[in-house]
């Protein structure tokens, strides 16, 4: 029996047929075309497994899913699903664990440079013909040499730190558990509590998730306590930064830059005053995107899907229910 798959994002016909094609054999796949609960409760009726990526899934959606057996988050972060509704409703949880770290870090490293060296800015403005040279909104900095602070190290920030290696870093990282002294000289980093990252950071860069404990975790008080110079980075989750304080904190010269590539309300509403300042870059959720890593991820998910069809379970380190 043929059984279906729903991805509950819009997709582009193109990103379909890219998923159609690496489908196992015995599926289908189905997708969303608009967003909101009413047509994700419509398309959902019918499916058998769904993946969610930067859509919200709500507990009402999840009980209009009569046949539904596994819900997959495409990434990490489940801070957009309702997990407590699908351990009620018997639904399994799964996400692609470690699957996006390498394209996320890497972003992580292009943010901080076009920060720094007011890359995007400059950018913008020579294609509107205006070839500003000297006249930037601020100082420009390197990254070599620099201490870059770490809050959250999973898979990304591991990588992270290894990319910043070759920067000649100094490196200082937040941890719930922290790391084997023999870890932490193979990453080439120190275990550091977030009072210390936030005084010594030349960069902070945010790859927590958003949790109660981690929820607004940088406001006006922890940016008031950042170094004048210093930019803040956020590809982990809009949540964890109070965006008004930033906001606040990027005009009156509180820390120096920012980059972000989420936001509290996605997408970005156009009347966002995120969008007004020269001393912050926004990229739509773009980090965990990349052509050549798309197989590797798609087909982590099938393979857990797989093994749900089949009545086995989903491998520890994917399974969140």
């Amino acid at each position: 029996m043929t059984e279906t798959i729903l991805v509950l994002d819009p997709l582009t016909p193109e990103r379909a047929a890219r998923l159609r094609a690496l489908l196992p054999p015995g599926f289908v796949l189905t997708h969303g075309t608009a967003r909101g609960d009413d047509h994700l409760k419509e398309i959902i009726a019918d499916a058998d497994y769904a993946i969610a990526g930067q859509v919200g899934v709500s507990g009402e959606v999840l009980r209009a899913g009569k046949r539904l057996k596994l819900l997959h988050k495409w990434g990490v972060g489940i801070d957009n699903l309702d997990i407590e509704a699908a351990r009620s409703l018997g639904i399994g949880v799964a996400r692609t664990t470690g699957s996006n770290a390498i394209p996320v870090a890497e972003f992580t490293l292009g943010l901080m440079l076009s920060a720094l060296r007011c890359i995007s800015h400059s950018h913008a403005r020579l294609k509107q013909g205006d070839w500003i040279g000297g006249r930037l909104p601020g100082e420009t900095y390197m990254l070599s040499g620099k201490t870059v602070g770490l809050v959250g190290f999973g898979a990304i920030g591991q990588n992270v730190a290894r990319l910043l290696k070759s920067f000649g870093c100094t490196i200082l990282y937040s941890k719930r558990t922290p790391l084997s002294p023999e870890e932490e000289a193979a990453f080439g980093v120190r275990h550091a509590k977030l009072a210390e990252i936030l005084a010594q950071s030349d960069i902070v860069s945010l790859h927590c998730p958003l949790t109660p404990e981690t929820a607004n975790l940088i406001d006006a008080g922890a940016l008031a306590a950042m170094k004048p110079t210093a930019v803040l980075v956020n590809v982990a989750r809009g949540g964890v930064v109070v965006e008004n304080d930033l906001i606040a904190a990027l005009r009156d010269g509180t820390i120096h830059a920012a980059a972000m590539d989420v936001f509290a309300v996605e997408p970005l509403p156009a009347d966002s005053p995120l969008l007004t300042l020269d001393n912050l870059v926004l990229t739509p959720h773009l980090a965990a995107g990349a052509a050549d890593n798309f197989d590797r991820t798609v087909n982590q998910m099938y393979a857990n899907i797989v093994r749900v069809s089949r009545g086995e379970p989903v491998p520890e380190r994917d399974r969140v229910v």
